[in-house]
């Protein structure tokens, strides 16, 4: 009998609990990824914005290549800066993970994927965080991981605290 009533009380608890989790699923991942890649994202915007532009000596994919240096600067800067604060308020947030995604997939091919390469175990080399070696097998772990938290942004949405949340109700009339 105690027995039951100890297994009773812990599936009650563990539903409890798995309710919780699902009212909180609506918006603290959502907003959990926005602010971590607001933070990222704007980091690397200012240091463009502050800092010279290294962009000369890189290799950009196609249709980047076709473009000068300094205005694939200004690109990558600008959504980088814009995406944050958009990011950060939930603000256009698919349009604004699909673009960060596209700046990271350039910044993947131009920067971080390895130099050379002739297998998979050349490709994994570079899945690393940092080239401290030099070896020439890139570093795109990060930029990876970053792709990995947008694509949520870009499917989902921004969740339920966010700007386009708001938009939302007020296009279809309700508040």
């Amino acid at each position: 009998m105690f027995q039951h009533f100890v297994r009773h009380s812990f599936v009650l608890k563990y539903q409890s609990l798995i309710l919780t989790l699902h009212t909180v699923n609506d918006w603290l991942p959502g907003l959990l990824l926005r602010l971590i890649l607001a933070w990222e994202f704007g980091e690397a915007g200012w240091a463009k914005l502050h800092g010279q532009n290294w962009f000369a000596d890189l290799q950009f994919p196609f249709p980047f290549n076709l473009l000068p240096a300094e205005v694939n600067w200004n690109i990558a800067m600008t959504f980088e800066l814009v995406g944050a604060v958009a990011l950060l308020l939930g603000f256009f947030t698919r349009f604004f993970s699909l673009s960060l995604m596209v700046v990271t997939v350039v910044a993947i091919a131009s920067v971080h994927w390895p130099e050379h390469w002739s297998s998979v175990a050349d490709i994994l080399n570079g899945y690393r965080f940092e080239d401290v070696e030099g070896d020439g097998f890139g570093n795109y772990k990060l930029p990876l991981i970053y792709l990995l938290m947008l694509l949520p942004l870009v499917t989902q949405g921004a969740g339920k605290w966010s700007f386009d949340r708001l938009l939302s109700h007020l296009c279809d009339g309700r508040r």
